[in-house]
């Protein structure tokens, strides 16, 4: 607990440190205010267009059109990658079939073949979609096999001893075993998915957060920029503290075995 408080301490000093290093630097003038805007200009911006919006949408409708896109694709992910990565991590045929063509386009840049997509599905949001789904198909699926190949064979033995057939197996040994992993993974392909989403908006895109912070780039909205990344930031940490909170509720396990 004490070390707890102490972390927490430590990390608000950091962030209190960055800020008055910021608005020193700003407000001395060590830089021209068209590259770093002072802290309040920045939070006048958000303002701004958490009140008015930005280009006729408000600020929600560009957080819930982001949201849903990478909603929709990770919830596709995790559909498909945690019950492939089970099969694939117990069955050398399956893992030697699929391992060729996730290991080749698994190192591609995403937006190297985002523009394929863009002439299949056009430059809505299923090409976006379909882009983080694959962003984070590699990784997620990757940790779920890697999870299974390290669950104890006398664990499995010993289950088969008792009579669990292959679905109990499944359930009862592979996937919970698999968990810490899995939520590894989780926190891996999340984070990739979310980088991937906010390069598809900068490059087709009339919503989202990552389309504002390039259309601000294009009238010099240096405030509007910093605005929309620091809120971007804040997204990301919020989604990864609750996949966190979820890893502690649902595998109170790992790390103690």
């Amino acid at each position: 607990m004490l070390k707890k408080f102490y972390s927490t301490a430590l990390s608000a000093i950091s962030v209190l440190f960055v800020l008055l290093l910021w608005w020193l630097i700003t407000s001395r003038h060590w830089v021209n205010p068209l590259f770093v805007p002072s802290p309040s200009k920045v939070w006048a911006a958000f303002i701004q267009i958490f009140q008015d919006g930005y280009k006729g949408s408000t600020l929600l409708h560009h957080l819930l059109a982001s949201l849903f896109r990478l909603g929709s694709a990770f919830a596709l992910a995790l559909a498909t990658a945690i019950p492939l990565g089970l099969i694939s991590g117990s069955s050398f045929v399956v893992r030697s079939l699929l391992d060729p063509f996730i290991e080749f386009y698994r190192p591609l840049p995403p937006l190297a073949y985002y523009t394929i997509l863009v002439l299949w599905l056009g430059i809505g949001d299923s090409s976006k979609i379909f882009l983080l789904y694959l962003a984070a198909f590699a990784p997620l699926y990757i940790a779920v096999v890697a999870g299974v190949r390290r669950v104890p064979l006398d664990r499995i033995h010993a289950a088969r001893s008792l009579g669990a057939n292959r679905r109990k197996l499944f359930a009862h040994i592979l996937l919970p075993s698999a968990l810490p992993e899995i939520f590894t993974g989780i926190r891996t392909a999340i984070g990739v998915s979310y980088t991937t989403l906010v390069a598809a908006e900068m490059v087709a895109a009339i919503s989202g957060i990552g389309w504002m912070v390039l259309d601000a780039s294009k009238f010099l909205r240096s405030d509007i920029i910093f605005a929309g990344i620091i809120l971007m930031g804040l997204i990301a940490i919020a989604i990864d503290s609750f996949i966190r909170w979820l890893e502690r509720r649902w595998v109170p396990w790992s790390g103690k075995e």
